[in-house]
């Protein structure tokens, strides 16, 4: 845990040159990991919240607040909940595919609205860990196109990504059991501190596995970051859409 935690690229050099018997197999060690991550997760106390906004003056503002005080979503005197559904859960769209689309995003409205997004948040949060083993091999893919010389194997590359993803695991883990002690003033500088090194790390990971200067790593790694933000909101839609649809 230290080697993770502390020293980037270390536990990747040290498998590929086959120094593995003190350490931990890097599928167990993201397993292990994982799973203690998402438990953290979903045992923490989850407040429903949903975006509200606001137009004026060319000017749109948007706030998170509870969904019961939320302008147009809340409950009107002496309406019931199917007629709040009814009233809510309309929405327009006549784009392609609009005959699935439709029923579809109603579904999914009408659930949230049952019991404020509890079910479709569980049901997202128990398929992200699967999501990941198909993210985390795409990924892998992109990387060795990225570093096609000198060549290397598929299997360096998701070994990579295995490792780093166990670190941002540990890490972010620690992070959301850190905030439920420290103050709430304390909460944006930790988060700072928290993602500056996140990305000091894998930087800092990727120049020491692959070996290239910082310029060119640098250029790598800034192109490999929008696509795994790009990757990575499209895998939590297709898994939200996947999760309500399951429902």
């Amino acid at each position: 845990m230290i080697a993770l935690l502390f020293k980037p690229g270390l536990l990747t050099r040290e498998f590929l040159a086959g120094r593995r018997v003190k350490y931990l197999p890097p599928l167990r060690l993201y397993l292990v990991l994982s799973v203690l991550f998402f438990v953290v997760l979903g045992s923490g106390s989850h407040e429903p919240k949903a975006i509200s906004y606001r137009a004026s003056d060319g000017k749109v503002t948007f706030s998170m607040v509870n969904p019961d005080a939320a302008d147009g979503i809340a409950a009107r005197p002496g309406e019931t909940p199917e007629a709040r559904a009814d009233r809510v859960c309309n929405p327009d769209y006549d784009g392609p595919g609009a005959r699935f689309v439709v029923p579809f995003l109603r579904k999914g409205c009408r659930q949230s609205l049952r019991d404020n997004g509890h079910t479709v948040g569980e049901a997202t949060l128990h398929n992200i860990p699967r999501a990941m083993f198909i993210f985390v091999p795409a990924l892998a893919i992109v990387m060795k196109l990225m570093y096609w010389r000198p060549r290397r194997y598929y299997i360096e590359h998701l070994l990579f990504f295995v490792h780093n993803h166990a670190f941002i695991f540990a890490l972010f883990g620690l992070y959301a059991l850190l905030l439920r002690i420290v103050p709430a003033a304390l909460d944006d500088w930790i988060q700072l501190v928290v993602w500056g090194y996140t990305a000091y790390y894998l930087f800092v990971s990727m120049r020491r596995v692959y070996g290239q200067g910082r310029f060119i790593t640098f250029l790598k790694y800034t192109a490999l970051s929008f696509t795994y933000l790009f990757g990575a909101a499209l895998t939590l839609a297709l898994t939200v859409t996947y999760s309500v649809y399951a429902l």
